[in-house]
């Protein structure tokens, strides 16, 4: 089986330039994404539960893996929510379906978007770990515009070994995240 591109890279330029910025003693110390976490809520499936298995089909086709519906935890009778019901979906991508899905993102898809200057590099969260919001669904070539009833977005959450945030960032960039100039 191929090895995935952005993880020829990671092993190739990522770890040795991390080695030498940082001083690692060891190449366990390197920090690495664990994985990549994509959640989409759709608030409108309280009206309409076939949204959901529409949002759970199109994270499908994005990622190459099979989305779980997210449920409700607490009722909230202002927004006609009952507790277990369906709103939202979610997939965790590990290995190789993970950089697989992270090369297309920054190469494919986040350049399709209009207007773009590059990521906020001040999503992260202390720890190394970064938080991606889209806006819409449509900059991945596997969604079909003709069967999109409405454009939603979703959150990407990429997890990291890292300790800092500067590990973080130094990560993602040499793996290719366009962040924007400060």
């Amino acid at each position: 089986m191929a090895i995935p591109r952005l993880k020829e890279i990671y092993l190739k330029k990522v770890v040795p330039g991390l080695m030498e910025k940082f001083q690692y003693k060891s190449i366990m110390q390197v920090p690495r994404v664990t994985k990549i976490a994509i959640n989409k809520g759709i608030g409108a499936a309280v009206a309409d539960k076939k949204l959901v298995d529409v949002g759970v089909d199109e994270l499908g086709l994005i990622t190459g893996q099979k989305a779980v519906a997210t449920k409700s935890k607490n009722a909230i009778s202002n927004f006609k929510l009952r507790e277990n019901m369906p709103i939202g979906c979610m997939v965790t991508l590990r290995g190789d379906r993970m950089f697989e899905f992270l090369d297309r993102l920054v190469n494919i898809s986040l350049p399709r978007v209009r207007d773009f200057r590059g990521v906020s590099p001040k999503a992260f969260d202390g720890r190394g770990n970064y938080t991606l919001g889209i806006k819409d669904q449509l900059i991945f070539p596997e969604i079909d515009y003709n069967k999109v009833d409405k454009t939603r977005g979703m959150n990407i959450s990429i997890t990291t070994t890292a300790k800092t945030d500067a590990e973080g960032v130094s990560l993602l960039k040499l793996m290719g995240m366009p962040f924007r100039p400060q």
